[in-house]
């Protein structure tokens, strides 16, 4: 086996959801398994936790369209609005459910199931709140299942604590229209904040896999990935390089690895002796399987980047191993 080993604890995952589930206290549970479930592999995770889910959340119909392949049955919620006719009709023939965030997607909307989602301040996707009573007006009442928001600093309690309250405002106006709707402001940092932050359901994601946003602790909550990579040589140092790289070292012997940027890790930061290859590290030393990466926080560190773009980057040519 030429590619990495990504082994993945499906048992893990599980846990983290009941967690998640005895947190809610009731409300929806929103699993979030865009990116390919950040890296873990999107059919597998929604399969082994659908009974514990209310809903899935992906970014684009395509993700949703390989869930609906793979056999999942809840509803499954695409972020992104549509953005032609082909978008909508693809979403109606998999019965998915459409985020609204202006006048022109509801009408494009064309009678589906969709939540609308309001902008409190992350400025990245929705309507402002002025706009949402003409959004609401090109929408038959049945036709909205809930309205949400997300926050752009959960870790921040001041402005955390203004978004909840335009938030607040839109739902009233928004139930209003459908008393039966679900809000939901909270994603996994909103959700660990809990309280009034919890509303109606949260959309979990980076917890569900073990890891919690900057500001947050993941105690309890166990990563559930590991990267492994295969020795393919151990050979006698001659002196010269290591790699692209002059040696600082006498070595006496060095294992090569079949890993390298070009599988996601970054070459600014090495694994073994100097830096990456774009298809191989050295170590001085090592195993025949060696675990590269147990802990996707510690990498991130050492990467200057976030727990997120580790994930969906180191399992992009792996092998899958999922265990049960």
């Amino acid at each position: 086996m030429q590619k990495t080993l990504s082994v993945i604890d499906l048992r893990a995952i599980r846990n983290n959801a009941v967690n998640i589930v005895n947190g809610l206290g009731g409300r929806k549970f929103f699993a979030v398994v865009k990116a390919d479930a950040y890296g873990h592999g999107a059919e597998e995770v929604a399969r082994y936790i659908e009974d514990l889910a209310d809903c899935f959340c992906v970014a684009i119909i395509d993700e949703a369209a390989a869930l609906r392949v793979a056999g999942v049955q809840k509803p499954i919620l695409v972020f992104t609005p549509p953005l032609d006719k082909s978008d909508v009709e693809r979403a109606r023939f998999y019965n998915l459910t459409l985020t609204v965030n202006s006048v022109q997607t509801a009408k494009l909307a064309g009678g589906l199931d969709c939540h609308i989602k309001i902008n409190t301040g992350m400025n990245r996707a929705g309507c402002n709140i002025s706009e949402l009573p003409a959004v609401l007006n090109a929408l038959a009442p049945t036709q909205i299942k809930g309205v949400y928001s997300h926050m752009y600093a959960p870790e921040n309690v001041a402005a955390s604590v203004k978004q909840l309250a335009l938030f607040s405002r839109a739902e009233e106006l928004a139930k209003a229209k459908n008393s039966n709707i679900c809000a939901h402001l909270s994603a996994s940092g909103g959700f660990l904040r809990g309280g009034n932050f919890l509303k109606d359901g949260a959309r979990c994601g980076i917890l569900l896999y073990g890891y919690a946003p900057a500001g947050f602790s993941p105690k309890g909550y166990k990563p559930a990935l590991k990267v492994y990579a295969r020795r393919t040589q151990e050979t006698r140092f001659i002196g010269g390089g290591v790699g692209y790289n002059h040696a600082d070292k006498n070595y006496k012997n060095l294992c090569v690895y079949r890993l390298g940027y070009a599988d996601g890790f970054f070459r600014s930061v090495p694994l073994g002796e100097k830096t990456l290859c774009m298809d191989a590290f050295i170590k001085n030393g090592g195993k025949e399987l060696e675990c590269i990466m147990s802990n996707a926080e510690e990498y991130a560190r050492r990467c200057n980047t976030i727990s997120y773009e580790v994930l969906t980057s180191v399992t992009r040519r792996s092998e899958r191993i999922y265990e049960r």
